[in-house]
């Protein structure tokens, strides 16, 4: 399994195209599973379920996807982790792929003492916000799958550092109760930086998944 890092943001078109032919070969069994840890410019994606409202200020490019999942954002200082994953000989079962994502993020953020916390009626890994006052909570956690011939797709954001004013083009994810936010590492006060964050990571990973046996850094 390879364990990849970009250094330099990646387009999100060339991403795309990336892991569709990615995916068909993992799927074909002509090359190896893969993780690829990256950034993207700034950007806007929907998913399969995003409705019109949910753009309120294109202020950045909008791709339309066909994972899971409504608008969302990508950019610099966001660690965005795609995974193309052979579900048919791990374990077929979508349900059980996105429980396994947030257990990934949930031991990742425990690595900087962040209590990362699922909840039933909300996709993504959020953390409470009692300064904020009594039920506030903000994700720092994004998930949005897709799977083709049991080999996945997408991933996870995780917010490092990202600048929090551009979630405000969007209404993350179809959630507009204003309690329900968006925050960060940094937001939360801890000063970790990108590699931290990808060691911890990589730790989490493979106590969920495996060992991953490559390591190969791209240059863009």
């Amino acid at each position: 399994m390879e364990w990849r890092i970009s250094p330099f943001p990646i387009g999100y078109e060339n991403a795309l195209a990336l892991m569709e032919e990615r995916s068909m070969a993992i799927a074909a069994g002509t090359a190896p599973e893969l993780v690829w840890l990256l950034e993207h410019p700034p950007l806007y994606t929907s998913g399969a379920s995003a409705k019109a409202d949910g753009l309120i200020d294109p202020r950045f490019p909008v791709f339309a996807t066909r994972r899971g999942g409504q608008f969302t954002y990508h950019g610099p200082g966001q660690r965005v982790v795609y995974l193309m994953l052979d579900l048919k000989r791990r374990q077929p079962d979508v349900r059980a792929y996105v429980a396994s994502l947030e257990e990934l993020i949930i031991r990742t953020l425990a690595a900087f003492n962040v209590r990362g916390e699922r909840r039933e009626d909300r996709v993504g890994v959020w953390v409470a916000r009692p300064d904020k006052g009594e039920g506030y909570e903000d994700k720092i956690a994004a998930i949005g799958v897709r799977l083709k011939r049991w080999v996945s797709m997408h991933g996870i954001a995780i917010n490092v550092e990202p600048e929090l004013s551009h979630f405000s083009g969007i209404v993350p994810c179809g959630i507009e109760d204003p309690r329900y936010g968006v925050t960060s590492l940094v937001d939360l006060g801890h000063l970790a930086t990108m590699e931290d964050v990808d060691i911890a990571l990589r730790q989490a990973f493979e106590i969920s998944f495996g060992l991953t046996t490559t390591l190969v850094e791209t240059v863009g």
